[in-house]
């Protein structure tokens, strides 16, 4: 691949890679390389001579692949390939054998586990997998376990448990990514057919349908691409970066905006706690607001103006976006995929997570602690959703 533009000769940092949005290729020195796609995703290359001949050999997903084990697969091709050998022939000969999905979730278990803070999560994470998956599947070969599987190991508790049954379904999907991006199987996710073949969980605030954290960053270029309005699909990726419902975002008012302090305070009478909620501005959200104040020229009082000034979008208006690009999810579903996101590959604590949702914090020892609204513990938070979320996708006024 082509680079974009120069880029220094020095190591990568994890932070770097991370935030890496930029297409093109980035050096870790070496022959080590993060390329950066236009679409978003990023992956590891490793460059060098084998046999005296130059060779390109892909050591996986960086979602997949850390940058410590990306250098660690380097360093073992690069011993390979000095002795003599050839690293892609010794890279097939270890794909040959296919793990099972319980060997699989185990590796994956495993290489994530150090990156873990929170110990209690990394044993929850297997622990789930090992009760309600392992007897459906855990003995199937990984290229060899399709969308039916997936709803058999989820129908059981999929009504009975039902937050503990999407994060399963995530961990699955997890696990079946890293299957792929290893070379043990091809085709789409089976986790990603699964949710036509599941029942609704009910209305409960926490039971909305919610779509695979995962899922979110395609979604979110999917839906620039739609032919909706500009400032309906502004406004749902204002309410996604901001983890916010529907009719808080709907009926928000530049005067509950602060641009320079990049701050939006929501007044109590539109919360459902009935509490004042301050909600702190990525970069990103407030790049769509400047694009939202342009589309109105600032005629309407509202963030997100409907068919005239004077009004607000149609609170039905999400739901009509999903209907049309076919996402079984419901708007409100996306703030189950925030909180997913922060417990599944975040260390902050559960309750930066639960402040940042406006949820009001019913453990007393947890209250007291709290104190205050963690403000800037929630920046940080809301600030790495954004480049989750984001990835590579560019911002244009016109919303496409």
């Amino acid at each position: 691949m082509k680079s974009t533009g120069r880029h220094k000769e020095k190591a990568l940092s994890a932070l770097q890679v991370r935030q890496m949005r930029e297409p093109g290729r980035y050096t870790d020195g070496n022959g080590l390389y993060l390329i950066v796609d236009p679409s978003g995703a990023k992956r590891w290359l490793l460059r060098l001579v084998v046999q005296g001949r130059r060779r390109d050999i892909g050591l996986g997903s960086a979602s997949l692949v850390s940058l410590a084990e990306a250098r660690e697969r380097a360093i073992a091709y690069r011993k390979i390939a000095r002795e003599g050998g050839d690293p892609l022939v010794t890279k097939n000969e270890a794909r040959k054998v296919v793990p099972t999905f319980k060997e699989a979730a185990e590796r994956v278990h495993a290489e994530h586990e150090v990156s873990w803070k929170n110990r209690k999560h990394a044993q929850q994470w297997i622990n789930t997998l090992k009760q309600y998956v392992y007897p459906h599947i855990g003995a199937y070969r990984v290229d060899s376990i399709n969308t039916p599987d997936v709803l058999r190991a989820l129908s059981p508790i999929w009504l009975t448990k039902p937050e503990t049954a999407r994060r399963v379904r995530q961990r699955i999907g997890t696990v079946m990514d890293w299957a792929k991006a290893s070379g043990f199987r091809t085709g789409d996710n089976p986790v990603e057919g699964v949710a036509r073949g599941l029942p609704k969980q009910g209305d409960s605030d926490k039971h909305h349908e919610a779509l695979p954290f995962a899922q979110v960053p395609a979604f979110l270029k999917s839906l620039r691409a739609t032919s909706s309005s500009d400032s309906a699909k502004l406004a749902f990726e204002f309410l996604i970066l901001t983890a916010s419902r529907t009719s808080e975002v709907l009926n928000a008012k530049w005067a509950e905006i602060d641009l320079e302090e990049k701050l939006w305070t929501v007044p109590a009478d539109r919360m459902k706690a009935k509490r004042i909620h301050r909600v702190p501005l990525s970069k990103r959200a407030s790049e769509i607001l400047a694009a939202a104040r342009n589309l109105s020229d600032g005629a309407s009082p509202y963030l997100f103006p409907g068919k005239t000034a004077e009004v607000p979008l149609s609170n039905m208006v999400f739901l009509a976006i999903l209907k049309r690009m076919k996402i079984a999810a419901t708007a409100h579903g996306f703030r189950s995929a925030f909180r997913d996101w922060a417990s599944e590959t975040t260390s902050y604590p559960r309750e930066i997570a639960e402040m940042a949702l406006a949820h009001t914090i019913e453990n007393k020892v947890e209250a007291a602690y709290r104190r205050g609204d963690l403000l800037e513990k929630r920046r940080a938070i809301m600030e790495d959703w954004s480049v989750f979320v984001v990835g590579a996708v560019a911002l244009t006024a016109g919303g496409d």
